[in-house]
């Protein structure tokens, strides 16, 4: 993917939910993982990215199967104690 792919668009590819979202979508759930170990801040950072996530969370055949972002934090940080990162 490249810098500025997603401009003005609601979804990569345009007006509609495609392959590519329906690949991406699942980083979403890393999100909050990134921001509280890496000192990121998604939201500033990257606004875009972050609006389109909500929009394609809005629809419950996307969200639904999704893990919560803080399950996958508290996953992260159980196997970052395990390899000795934490």
């Amino acid at each position: 993917m490249q810098r500025g792919e997603l401009g003005d668009k609601t979804y990569f590819g345009g007006e509609t939910f495609g392959f590519m979202a329906l690949s991406l979508i699942p980083f979403y759930t890393r999100f909050y993982s990134i921001e509280t170990l890496g000192g990121f801040n998604i939201k500033v950072e990257c606004p875009k990215i972050v609006a389109w996530a909500n929009r394609c969370m809005q629809k419950e055949i996307i969200a639904k199967p999704l893990p919560d972002q803080k399950r996958v934090y508290e996953f992260v940080r159980q196997f970052r104690k395990r390899i000795g990162l934490e």
